[in-house]
């Protein structure tokens, strides 16, 4: 058993992996803004880069899960703050993670983003970054580690696809199109989307936790899937259609402006560290994703 603080366990990943490491008995403190109320909670600040660290004297592993969304209408605002919420939260954990000692690992999120729009270029852990503004913030978000790297603490870096469940996630403004059977590739459709199931970005992030593994990870299956092929998929395990005429990227641009250039970009994500690791993947291929989709749907909806 281990004892680990998590930042950003209130959102969609955090909650998940919140139970899923107490389940099998590990003890959890939420790293929560402000005082903290519950016995399991530790107060942070990240704006002042403050952790109330008594809490944690005895922690293993800092997990590092916070960060503003992404899609958003990318206004100048916004733009700042998915920025500085990514950074500001990192940069006080790394301190952390160096104030508490060595043996304290830092295992934080980090995005595909890192890659920019690449087309069919196979991308391991190895492949340079991308030059757009969203490659950038990623560059930045894992910087913003380097305190703790340099302190010799171990510090992986979640590189993570798109995480796709019925509730939420990367998938959640498509699936009311899903459902009516209405739904249609986004740009072309030809684009590379590296997708991970929920259950598998978990048990990666609670892999990272229990090996000793540091540097850059890749958290995407290891199947090349096209945005058209998810997407049909999806909507046949749900026995549902597609709509045969694809969403073009100027449509796109109209509701959620530059953000729309971003979700049409292309990034054939390669989890090489996991696999020569030996992770195995329970949801490592299209019909295995869409099967276990449409039964959490459903048992969901019961």
């Amino acid at each position: 058993m281990a004892t680990i603080a998590v930042g950003g366990a209130s959102g969609l990943i955090g909650t998940a992996l919140v139970r899923h490491l107490r389940d099998r008995g590990d003890t959890v403190l939420r790293l929560v803004r402000g005082a903290a109320v519950q016995p399991d909670e530790v107060g942070w600040n990240p704006a002042k880069d403050e952790v109330h660290l008594e809490p944690c004297a005895e922690v293993d592993t800092l997990v590092n899960l916070s960060g503003a969304p992404i899609s958003h209408r990318w206004t100048a605002w916004r733009k700042r703050q998915i920025l500085l919420s990514r950074v500001r939260c990192t940069r006080t954990l790394a301190r952390a993670a160096t104030e508490l000692g060595p043996h304290v690992a830092l295992v934080s999120a980090s995005a595909v983003g890192y890659y920019g729009d690449r087309g069919r270029e196979r991308l391991t852990e190895s492949s340079p970054p991308g030059s757009d503004w969203l490659a950038d913030v990623v560059q930045q978000w894992e910087q913003a580690t380097s305190e703790a790297s340099e302190a010799g603490n171990r510090v992986a870096l979640a590189r993570t696809g798109l995480v796709v469940t019925p509730n939420g996630g990367a998938l959640a403004p498509l699936m009311p199109l899903l459902k009516l059977g209405v739904a249609s590739p986004l740009g072309s459709g030809n684009q590379i989307w590296p997708w991970i199931s929920l259950p598998d970005e978990v048990r990666a992030f609670t892999w990272l936790i229990d090996h000793p593994i540091a540097g850059p990870v890749n958290l995407a299956a290891p199947v090349t899937t096209t945005n058209a092929e998810l997407i049909r998929a999806l909507a046949h395990a749900m026995r549902r259609t597609t709509f045969p005429i694809a969403v073009p990227v100027w449509a796109m641009r109209l509701v959620v402006g530059e953000f729309a250039e971003r979700a049409v970009d292309s990034q054939d994500q390669v989890p090489q560290v996991l696999l020569d690791s030996g992770f195995e993947f329970e949801h490592r291929t299209l019909d295995e994703l869409a099967a276990w989709f449409v039964a959490k749907e459903d048992q969901d909806g019961r």
